[in-house]
């Protein structure tokens, strides 16, 4: 019977924190784009699918990279022994597997934004971690999705737009300041990772172009009035932390990623609070 520490294991290589936040941004998405009214039955099930697949794409991005977190990840569940590669895979296709029963109960649009993830999931390590800037980007569409995928479960993904915008764009610069903190570990296994191929500062210039793409957009609701007072008094804060982790990550890629992260949450919550006062 496997022991405590290996059920532990299992458990780390889903990420719960980034499994927990992706099942949130989905439901916001929803939210955002049926209100209460959305069909909880369909919330639930694109919830659990969102989470399901997140977990197998944290299982599985960390069995092909166990040997890049045996330098920069010591401490995760693979290079540490909690858990065998082989295990890590199987319990990467159980999860996705749950992800696909699941999703089929879903509209047709969210079926299809489904199956587009899970390829995109499974090809990341392998196929794109290594291509500068476009793994990056691939990460910030997934994170971004998750609002689409929401929206398409209840009614239609067009209310959730915004949000896949602007988290598509936050996750992007997020990814290329992990990609410069995890520079040694990525250069040892031959990756050509963006910072690696244009240098580390020319990539965070870059991630912060990004970044001010997505603060300017983020105005643009509170232009056209699809998005209220409310909306308006989360996302200054949040895109002002946004800024901020931006500018300190060229001196703490570390700091600057968990905040830029940070910021992406309360730009989600500024959405859902302002739909929720509008239901009351």
């Amino acid at each position: 019977m496997p022991s405590a520490e290996t059920f532990r294991g299992y458990f780390r290589l889903m990420r719960p924190g980034n499994t927990i936040a992706a099942g949130f941004l989905t439901f916001v998405g929803a939210f955002v784009a049926a209100g209460p009214q959305a069909d909880f039955r369909a919330v639930v099930f694109a919830v659990f699918a969102t989470a399901c697949a997140t977990g197998g794409g944290n299982a599985i991005n960390d069995y092909f990279d166990r040997n890049i977190d045996a330098i920069n990840r010591p401490d995760r569940p693979i290079p540490s022994g909690a858990v065998s590669p082989r295990g890590a895979a199987v319990f990467s296709v159980a999860l996705f597997a749950g992800a696909t029963v699941t999703a089929l109960q879903l509209p047709l649009l969210a079926i299809a934004i489904a199956v587009v993830n899970l390829g995109a999931l499974v090809a990341y390590t392998e196929l794109f971690k290594g291509m500068p800037g476009v793994g990056n980007a691939l990460v910030g569409y997934l994170t971004g999705s998750a609002f689409l995928f929401g929206g398409a479960a209840v009614s239609d993904a067009s209310g959730a737009v915004v949000l896949f915008g602007l988290a598509t764009v936050a996750t992007f610069a997020r990814e290329v300041v992990k990609d410069v903190e995890d520079i040694d570990g990525d250069r040892t296994e031959g990756l050509r990772t963006l910072p690696i191929v244009v240098g580390e500062r020319t990539s965070l210039r870059l991630g912060a172009a990004s970044l001010l793409v997505g603060v300017a957009a983020s105005i643009v609701p509170i232009i056209n009035g699809t998005f209220g007072w409310l909306y308006a008094v989360g996302i200054v804060p949040a895109n002002g932390v946004m800024l901020w982790a931006m500018w300190r990550s060229f001196e703490n890629p570390a700091i600057g990623q968990r905040y830029l992260k940070l910021g992406m949450f309360v730009a989600a919550g500024a959405f859902f609070f302002d739909r929720f006062v509008i239901a009351l």
